[in-house]
């Protein structure tokens, strides 16, 4: 079965979530606000989690050279896109809530399952490392946009939980120290959370909206169109043009995980900053759930591009 097959199979599992979490608000369970909560429990509980439970693997020459690899990449790709969306964004007049949904992929929620279920949990690890990157500007460029603060603050963005977990995850790994099976086996079972967690947000907050207002609103098929075609092409001849994959025995495969992180749809966790920092979330979460939808088709389609390549 290809990749690209099994991408549709994995994605076609994300809508049955959302619908999941539109369900409960529709019968009245819960109200799409307690969403929130959810929101708090994955940005600082379960992210962490998976980030910490990535690294708990043996260290060995290939694995170093395979993160080092990875982390090139992902550093490149996400400081040169982040040029274009800028740029993008002055061109089209673009609000904070837009760019932010346009730059940040939902690799965060999404790669930890689509790798595992394409390639192996094996290859988790170097999935991680483009989320680890990302998580990175997530806390400094995403926050200060979304949040709409002046400057950053670099004592909370150092001390955020999720800056120390990378932290953690890196040290445990270049120490080789494994945690013991009962820390590592609850750790691994919290991180499992963050896919559906993530979906059934949106799908809460997609139980609130006027669905009319999404799907007659042409500024969120723009945004759409720039999130999963326009940038994912600009990322493919990055890649091309670098020539990375030739630096590692496993390069192709890890070059496929950073674009695949790269093309998913809209990030879910832009959602989640906007609930918390007061921002449009349900514009966010729009973006989301229509990116997702149309991402059944874009992603298998560019992932036959790539490997064409």
């Amino acid at each position: 079965m290809t990749i690209s097959i099994l991408l549709m199979k994995q994605i076609a599992q994300l809508f049955l979530m959302i619908f999941m979490g539109y369900l409960i608000v529709k019968t009245g369970i819960v109200e799409d606000t307690d969403s929130k909560v959810l929101s708090k429990i994955i940005l600082y509980l379960v992210i962490p989690c998976v980030i910490i439970n990535a690294f708990q693997v043996d260290y060995t020459s290939d694995t170093v050279k395979g993160l080092l690899l990875a982390f090139i990449a992902s550093v490149i790709t996400q400081i040169i896109l982040l040029i274009v969306i800028s740029a993008l964004g002055k061109l089209f007049h673009l609000n904070e809530v837009e760019i932010a949904s346009i730059y940040y992929s939902n690799s965060g929620n999404l790669i930890v399952p689509i790798v595992t279920f394409i390639l192996g949990k094996e290859w988790v690890l170097y999935g991680c490392v483009f989320m680890s990157v990302q998580l990175v500007f997530i806390w400094t460029h995403c926050k200060k946009i979304i949040s709409q603060e002046a400057s950053y603050d670099w004592k909370k963005i150092v001390l955020n939980i999720n800056m120390i977990s990378i932290f953690i995850g890196i040290l445990l790994f270049f120490t080789k120290i494994h945690l013991p099976e009962i820390i590592n086996d609850s750790i691994s079972s919290v991180g499992n959370m963050i896919g559906p967690a993530s979906i059934i947000v949106t799908g809460m907050l997609f139980a609130g909206m006027d669905l009319k207002q999404i799907f007659t609103n042409k500024k969120v098929y723009f945004i759409s169109v720039l999130r999963l075609i326009v940038l994912p092409i600009f990322a493919l001849i990055l890649i091309q043009l670098s020539h990375l994959a030739a630096f590692s025995a496993d390069g192709d495969k890890i070059m496929l995980i950073v674009f695949l992180a790269i093309i998913t749809p809209s990030a879910s966790t832009v959602t989640q900053m906007c609930q918390v920092y007061g921002n449009d979330s349900q514009y966010a979460s729009a973006i989301n759930v229509v990116t997702t939808l149309f991402s059944i088709v874009t992603m298998p389609l560019l992932v036959m591009l790539f490997q064409m390549f």
